[in-house]
């Protein structure tokens, strides 16, 4: 990271998030569900929580719970499948209204994007206020922005603002829930000092224990370590990048421009590798080291590639397409290994790549993530999980039989759109509401009821076609 490169002065980077997006969407779109704790994941026997609405955050519930815990401690949550439909349309409703702030907005995931306020249409006017006048032109844009999104949605964000992302993305988490927070430059040592070493990006748990087992636990220790012990603690490049986040340096810029075609890392052995536990271990690390940079750009990515270089020089390359992009390292990793399995390795192995081609322009959700890895674990289908009123535990569809999955959107010949609530024993549970409506009735069927079929999810209000804008958003 450059020492050189001039720090902004007023804090024109912000950093955008959604609040519990996936269960804030289920609450927005179901009004039965408005103020209630509402759980989103993987509902079979190793699924996981993808978001946990603010109310079932109370219950000690959170995000990468397995659902088995979360179940225990929330019984009475509706716990719901993911509708990426849903989720993707009013990302891109959220989306174009940063655009109109800057072109510079560079999306994390599909509730989560850096905005550079500097690059657009009120570019000049920051240019040209002297301080104070600048820091309120931005948390009025900012605060216009959270308005805009929670009358075109029903839902709320969180801003922050600062002079890096590094300080708009912690910004933004001192705003959640539903707040906006402004770092001033300047202050970026008074407001990490305190802050766990997690809080910096790029520490995960491993360097953690490494930091931890030489007495640094807080972002002020890692300052007054200094650069060089740092480098030998992590290496050059790590070392010397955390040491400048830690003393409130970022020169990152937004990007909205993301060509780059793969992503991918690799490494030459200087003796070449026989052993197949050997190859796999490798390819273990290597996975990790590419999601890294996977995440660190931004992207995710649906064709995984594997690279090997064997002992006579030859090379060749296997990969494999997913069903929807990813960034889930155990998902990648997997893959990775089972092209690795084979390959022929018979006189030694001396260079290994994986990659991910296919990028998206966002990271996928965990829903997806989590998905692949429960059907790699298990060729059987799950049976679904009661809801909360709904009917008791399901049973496996069989191979003609609509398979009917809690909060699926879906349309009945005679009674309308709703959305199913629970399924088993043959019967499916559907609830007869719209975003727009008040809380609807509940009604039951066979689960090859001709008359109810699937629907795609209808417009949050405000969103493109809801007959208004009334209701609440249980946030």
């Amino acid at each position: 990271m450059r020492h050189d490169r001039q720090v902004r002065s007023l804090p024109s980077i912000i950093h955008l998030d959604m609040d519990a997006f996936f269960a804030a969407v289920e609450q927005a779109s179901k009004p039965s569900l408005r103020g209630k704790p509402v759980i989103v994941g993987g509902l079979g026997g190793r699924g996981v929580v993808s978001t946990a609405s603010y109310e079932a955050r109370r219950f000690g519930v959170h995000s990468a719970m397995p659902m088995a815990q979360a179940r225990r401690l929330c019984p009475n949550a509706a716990f719901l499948s993911g509708r990426f439909e849903a989720y993707r349309q009013v990302s891109e409703l959220v989306m174009g209204l940063l655009r109109e702030l800057s072109p510079l907005v560079q999306p994390l995931s599909l509730d989560e994007a850096f905005v550079d306020l500097e690059a657009g249409p009120y570019g000049p006017a920051l240019a040209a206020a002297d301080h104070g006048t600048g820091e309120r032109l931005v948390l009025a844009l900012a605060e216009d922005l959270r308005a805009d999104i929670q009358r075109r949605t029903g839902l709320t964000a969180s801003v922050g603002a600062a002079g890096s992302k590094l300080m708009a993305k912690i910004a933004s988490e001192q705003a959640k829930p539903d707040g906006l927070v402004l770092i001033e430059p300047g202050q970026e040592r008074v407001v990490l000092g305190p802050m766990p070493v997690r809080a910096l990006p790029g520490i995960g748990p491993a360097t953690e224990q490494v930091l931890r087992r030489a007495g640094l636990n807080t972002v002020a220790d890692l300052a007054l370590a200094g650069e060089a012990e740092l480098v030998q603690l992590l290496g050059r490049a790590h070392g010397a990048g955390v040491h400048q986040m830690s003393i409130g340096l970022d020169d990152r810029p937004v990007v909205a421009d993301q060509d780059a075609k793969s992503v991918s890392v690799e490494d030459t052995f200087e003796v070449d590798l026989a052993d197949r536990e050997r190859v796999l271990r490798e390819v273990d690390v290597l996975a990790a080291r590419c999601v890294r940079r996977l995440r660190a750009a931004g992207r995710s990515g649906r064709t995984v590639v594997l690279k090997v270089r064997r002992f006579d020089f030859s090379t060749l390359t296997r990969s494999e397409t997913l069903r929807g992009p990813t960034d889930d390292e155990a998902v990648i990793t997997e893959t990775a290994r089972r092209l690795a399995s084979q390959v022929d390795i018979t006189g030694g192995v001396r260079l290994l790549g994986v990659g991910v081609a296919q990028l998206a322009d966002y990271t996928q959700e965990d829903l997806f993530a989590q998905a692949v890895r429960e059907e790699a674990e298990s060729g059987e289908q799950e049976p679904v999980a009661a809801e909360a009123e709904g009917v008791g535990a399901g049973e496996p569809a069989g191979p003609s039989t609509p398979h009917w999955m809690p909060g699926q959107d879906v349309h009945h010949g005679e009674f309308g759109p709703g959305w199913v609530q629970g399924s088993g024993v043959g019967r499916v549970t559907v609830r007869f509401e719209t975003p727009w409506s008040g809380p609807g009735r509940v009604r039951t069927f066979p689960v090859d009821d001709p008359a109810l079929e699937p629907a795609r999810p209808l417009p949050l209000r405000g969103s493109g076609g809801g007959p208004g804008e009334g209701g609440e958003t249980g946030d």
